[in-house]
């Protein structure tokens, strides 16, 4: 959806924004139509409406927002999302990613279905490979302007999803239990994590979804890639972040309890050996 979307209304000439650490797609998607990518600096990780305005020209065509963001986890209100909407030209499609939406459990978030169902440019992409945990089908959907959506619909290959990856989407879709259950699951060990690895002296970016940004010094012997390395010797593996930005972070997503308990214990073998 992001690649139909750069492809649809981006031209040689064109520009299109997104933030510092947002998701790596967008710089592909826009590139790959022929624009230029803009970077909006962010705010303590965390996408600012002001320099996102600062930064428009009237070669802007497209905004690129996650929110929540990754692979920070941060995000903005929806009070801040209709900011950012109203101080866009009429002409600008403003593209909420909201993958990890389904996690969010603030009262102040809401995904982009309301801004959508009241706007003639803004669009909300979605997808199954989050909470639903189908990341292997390549399921996603988008909620857009009729106008939107027609032009889509006429640049996208003919089978451009298959029957078993709609079927097991429909099935998600049904499973409320299944959502419920994960998103408690989320909640109780995101708050854990972000607790015990912040005791053992590690600075964690507040997050909202279903991973954590964990900070490291760049003292030598206790770098991100130190530990990524001592911890991919157990087995625990961690996401890299240097192409986002932060080579002095890893990011964790919320494993099972097992998995949760046993990365923390290693993170602190690893700070008491170095």
């Amino acid at each position: 959806m992001l690649h139909l979307l750069a492809q649809a209304y981006l031209v040689d000439g064109d520009q299109a924004i997104y933030t510092t650490h947002g998701f790596l797609i967008y710089p592909i998607a826009i590139l790959g139509a022929g624009a230029t990518p803009v970077v909006a600096p962010e705010k303590n990780y965390t996408a600012d409406v002001d320099t996102i305005l600062a930064a428009v020209t009237n070669k802007t065509k497209m905004v690129f927002l996650a929110n929540p963001n990754n692979p920070t986890g941060t995000a903005l209100s929806f009070d801040e999302i209709k900011r950012l909407h109203r101080g866009l030209p009429g002409n600008v499609l403003l593209v909420l990613d909201a993958a990890y939406a389904e996690y969010v459990v603030r009262n102040d978030y809401e995904s982009g279905i309301e801004l959508v169902a009241t706007s003639e440019n803004v669009v909300m992409c979605r997808t199954f490979s989050k909470i639903h945990g189908l990341a292997a089908l390549r399921l996603g959907w988008m909620f857009a302007p009729a106008h939107v959506v027609d032009v889509i619909n006429r640049i996208r290959g003919p089978f451009n999803t298959n029957g078993p990856a709609i079927a097991a989407g429909i099935a998600a879709i049904e499973d409320v239990e299944h959502q419920e259950r994960s998103r408690a699951h989320n909640t109780r060990w995101l708050n854990w994590l972000t607790e015990e690895i912040g005791k053992l002296g590690l600075t964690v970016t507040p997050s909202v979804a279903n991973f954590v940004l964990i900070h490291f010094p760049q003292t030598k012997g206790r770098t991100a890639e130190d530990a990524d390395a001592f911890l991919s010797a157990r087995g625990l593996i961690l996401r890299q972040t240097t192409a986002y930005k932060l080579p002095n972070a890893l990011r964790m997503s919320v494993g099972t309890e097992e998995a949760n308990r046993l990365t923390v214990a290693a993170l602190s073998d690893f700070l008491a050996q170095s």
